[in-house]
């Protein structure tokens, strides 16, 4: 018998409260606010949109942050087909500096919520949370644009991602829109169970950290939905229960991930990035693993 009742795994599949909901709203809106009022950056041709688990839907803890993507596109990134450069394009060298754009989206949210409020992270910029608002990642970004993706030889035709540089220097390029994107066709697909089982799978590993389980650290929430994502359709909507299907996708995901070979084509949700490649906090075993304890906690 299952340690969590089929009614449990169906309350866990719902997303978060309307009280959480409009924490979250509060956020982003001030966040958007404090851009805008920035006498340094109100004449940038800035985008402000949410990534992560609440742009996703797959946000399931009370008091859980919102990302917010503040990406300048005056001067982007690239990345061009083998043989290509910017001036095959009719680009020239930009003018702006992504430390210095950094700097000046820390100022315009410390002047929206004062300075013991904004704290600087490796890779975000950290507001701390009130009753109105839940705490907030904003993350200052370049647009990158990728050309070699598709092929593309046409300027205005390309794959749009962001990149930024985290405190400790390392470069980090990831697509958020698109991620969202197939998130959502996955989801239509599988009559809504993907994010239904995402958000299962992000509580059930909550519950195992609360529970005293050693959860390995590179078991993160972005791998879970990950790993749902590179689930058959089919394992969505054969089955009846979501006792049912959680030990299916339990068993595909174990048996595709005890060796690299049977795994090294899984991507990301983005389909644009390999899931498994060198640098990851996570591999191949250590996904295998968790499925084992997982398996195990869940007394299936």
């Amino acid at each position: 018998m299952s340690r969590f009742s089929e009614e449990t795994f169906d309350n866990w599949r719902k997303p978060a409260s309307e009280t959480e909901e409009q924490r979250i709203s509060n956020a982003i809106k001030m966040i958007k606010d404090a851009i805008k009022a920035s006498e340094e950056l109100k004449d940038k041709d800035i985008e402000i949109f949410v990534q992560g688990s609440y742009a996703n839907n797959t946000n399931v803890r009370a008091n859980s942050d919102v990302d917010v993507c503040i990406m300048l596109k005056d001067t982007f990134y690239s990345e061009y087909p083998d043989g290509l450069t910017r001036e095959h394009y009719g680009f020239i060298k930009g003018t702006n500096n992504f430390s210095t754009f950094r700097k000046k989206v820390i100022r315009a949210l410390i002047d929206k919520y004062g300075e013991d409020n904004v704290k600087q992270g490796n890779k975000s910029i950290k507001i701390s949370s009130t009753s109105y608002r839940v705490e907030a990642d904003a993350v200052p970004s370049f647009q990158y644009r990728n050309y070699k993706y598709i092929n593309s030889k046409d300027p205005d035709k390309y794959v749009e991602g962001i990149k930024f540089f985290a405190q400790t220097d390392e470069e980090i390029i990831n697509y958020p829109k698109i991620h969202i994107e197939n998130g959502r066709n996955k989801n239509e697909q599988t009559h809504r169970r993907f994010k239904r089982l995402v958000r299962i799978f992000k509580r059930i590993r909550y519950k195992m950290i609360d529970d005293g389980e050693n959860v390995n650290t590179g078991i993160t929430s972005f791998l879970l939905e990950c790993l749902l994502w590179n689930v058959p359709n089919s394992i969505y909507n054969d089955y009846d229960t979501w006792t049912e299907r959680m030990k299916q996708v339990i068993r595909f995901i174990y048996d595709k991930t005890k060796t690299e070979k049977t795994c090294k084509e899984w991507r990301e949700v983005s389909e644009i990035l390999y899931l498994f490649h060198s640098g990851r906090k996570w591999n191949c075993q250590m996904v295998n693993d968790f499925m084992v304890q997982l398996w195990k906690y869940l007394e299936f």
